[in-house]
């Protein structure tokens, strides 16, 4: 590994420091996050050159696949580098046919937390974040639920515990119980709801992981960001990357590609700094 990864490193506790510009490995599945990848010898390349780039945050789960990417990641990357942190998440099962499916019963969350362990090779994982429904009605009590993950992590099979997916409210009940050092939610240069949760975050020195920071399934198209773009020199979503490492020192970026050009591209994001005049602009995007 390498040092001296653009973006630089948010460390959260003595054994928890992450590059700020991280992977996703979301996308090493295949199409609909679900089966082998179209090719493995790519998705092999793109995890070595992550580490080698110098990147020591990988976001992952098992149910992206579902197994399918923690098995490439132990394949590819264990023995896994000192300094390496994976973090993944619990609380979502897949169905025969790649539907995503909330799985947050106490005795399943334990279940999928040693799937994780087994599939990484790991005794003890770095970071668990409890994946939430994304549903209207879904500001239900997860006092339940992120108990049950605190009881693991006193047992030492987790370090760290973290949310995706979370309101506000549902992150006040969790540090009723444990720390958070965590917050993995949608947020964006124009999806921008999350404003509130992303400066409490910086406030309280939570990590705060937007997916789909490209606009995930349906990609950022925004004639501004186009000509910030054209204007700096950069892609659209070099700048769109960039413009969320300089919204709050907490941010983490975790962008997936299966491609090692891309994934090249997006760590030279982060070491593109946007002028003022160009941050006014795209800030007018954000809704």
């Amino acid at each position: 590994m390498t040092d001296g990864v653009p973006g630089g490193t948010l460390t959260l506790a003595d054994d928890l420091s992450l590059t700020r510009m991280g992977y996703g490995a979301m996308q090493l599945a295949g199409p609909g996050v679900f089966g082998p990848p179209r090719d493995r010898g790519e998705a092999t390349r793109v995890l070595r050159e992550a580490v080698e780039l110098g990147i020591t945050h990988v976001d992952t789960s098992d149910f992206y696949g579902p197994v399918v990417v923690n098995e490439l990641i132990r394949q590819a990357l264990y023995p896994y580098p000192a300094g390496l942190r994976i973090v993944t998440k619990v609380g979502a099962r897949r169905g025969p046919d790649g539907s995503w499916r909330p799985s947050l019963d106490p005795e399943d969350l334990k279940t999928q937390v040693r799937e994780n362990l087994e599939h990484l090779a790991l005794d003890t994982l770095d970071v668990v974040n409890l994946r939430l429904p994304e549903t209207p009605e879904s500001e239900q009590a997860l006092a339940e639920q992120f108990g049950t993950l605190a009881e693991l992590r006193k047992e030492g099979l987790i370090r760290h515990l973290g949310l995706s997916a979370a309101s506000m409210d549902q992150l006040d009940q969790a540090q009723a119980i444990a720390p958070v050092v965590t917050v993995q939610n949608l947020y964006n240069v124009a999806a921008r709801g999350d404003d509130p949760l992303v400066d409490r975050c910086a406030a309280e020195h939570i990590a705060y992981a937007p997916f789909f920071p490209l606009g995930g399934f349906s990609p950022l198209q925004s004639q501004v960001l186009a000509d910030v773009a054209a204007r700096l020199g950069a892609s659209a979503h070099q700048v769109a990357l960039a413009w969320l490492l300089q919204r709050s020192p907490t941010i983490v970026l975790i962008p997936g590609t299966s491609s090692v050009a891309h994934l090249r591209e997006n760590v030279a994001a982060a070491g593109l700094a946007l002028p003022a005049d160009a941050i006014a602009d795209l800030d007018s995007i954000g809704g």
